[in-house]
């Protein structure tokens, strides 16, 4: 099968880890006989740079013409000011709202082999695996009324604007109803209803749909007892829903426990359909600055989200295992970048070698 794949390296450690991922894919593309055509554009600092934006319309044009997009990273210190929000970091947004990329799912999976990668018990994270669904395209990201003003005595006040309407919920919800059916069928969905009527909203919304998902366990938290409990039960999680903010802020916070943001791939997509959608593939890790090009990173949430690029993108549910099975096979071996090294244990690699290492693994299954 032939795919057209947009690819936004952006910037800093972006282009590298990209770099890693298509390595892999080329790999997929040997031994399953498909085909990827990659066309490039830039995003994010890159883009400022070279066009005087964060993102062209051209560029979105083409990502329009393909079958999804692999992302790096954006932004950085070089393109940050105190005036007004760092330009490079809203294409992202714009890119999310561009394709109504709704429905992001960040997955949390703790390898067998780095079960001693954090500061966390062993006995508490063995065996976490769940996912985090965070709805991508409303809240305080995309909230109007926004801004700074200042008053006659010039005290300075800012604003943003939290919102959300009944159906930008609902879809995300039952996102969440459909994906913990093929999981182990429970669900959590987490708000501040007792401070916030949009959780309120939230709420009533999700107690709405519950009854056509007899077969799933649903539960309800606030937000600040979530997020204790990803520290200490998150083998208990299957599912985890919740809006635009909470969720950023829950899943870097859920990184912790699969050793690091590099290992923490994501899948950000539009509407699904017949288990295919439309989606852009990213690493949650940003573009690490003090990092760029020492080859030093970590590139295995870029590889596992170009996994998830292959599962709901294409429809390559062999081929999407087949590149986790080659990254847990190199843990397995012993092989670490930096981030997930622990009191000396295993071998220390740079990105390129742990690319090399997984593409390798990939070609002998």
């Amino acid at each position: 099968m032939d795919f057209k794949i947009a690819v936004l390296p952006g910037d800093y450690i972006g282009p590298e880890v990209i770099a890693e991922a298509i390595k892999v894919l080329k790999v997929v593309e040997k031994k399953y006989g498909h085909k990827f055509n990659f066309q490039e554009d830039a995003i994010g600092g890159a883009s400022i740079d070279k066009y005087g934006v964060p993102i062209r319309d051209e560029a979105i044009e083409m990502c329009r013409k393909c079958d999804a997009i692999l992302f790096g990273a954006a932004g950085g210190p070089k393109w940050e000011t105190t005036v007004k929000r760092n330009r490079a970091d809203t294409a992202l947004l714009k890119v999310r709202k561009a394709f109504d990329l709704f429905a992001n799912l960040r997955i949390v999976k703790v390898y067998p082999p780095l079960v001693n990668a954090t500061n966390l018990k062993p006995e508490v994270i063995k065996d976490v695996d769940l996912v985090i669904l965070r709805e991508l395209t409303s809240g305080l990201y995309f909230g109007e009324p926004r801004g700074i003003v200042e008053n006659q005595e010039g005290e300075k006040k800012a604003f943003n604007m939290l919102t959300y309407t009944e159906a930008e919920i609902e879809r995300v919800l039952r996102v969440g109803f459909e994906l913990a059916r093929t999981r182990r069928k429970k669900l959590l969905s987490v708000e501040k209803s007792n401070v916030l009527e949009v959780s309120l909203l939230w709420k009533q919304t999700v107690l709405k749909i519950a009854p056509e998902y007899p077969d799933i366990e649903l539960s309800h938290m606030y937000v600040d007892a979530a997020a204790q409990k990803l520290i200490n039960n998150p083998k208990d999680i299957d599912v985890l829903v919740t809006e635009n903010t909470f969720g950023d802020i829950l899943s870097d916070e859920a990184s912790e426990l699969g050793g690091s943001m590099g290992m923490i791939p994501s899948a950000s997509l539009a509407k699904i359909s017949d288990g295919r959608a439309f989606g852009l593939y990213e690493p949650i890790h940003g573009s690490d600055p003090r990092n760029a090009g020492k080859d030093r990173d970590n590139p295995i949430a870029m590889i596992l989200s170009a996994g998830l690029m292959l599962q709901y993108s294409c429809g390559l549910p062999k081929e999407a295992a087949a590149v986790e099975t080659a990254v847990t096979k190199v843990l397995e071996k012993g092989y670490r970048t930096w981030d997930i090294m622990r009191d000396g244990e295993g071998t220390e690699v740079g990105m390129s070698k742990m690319g090399d290492l997984i593409a390798e693994e990939l070609e002998k299954l």
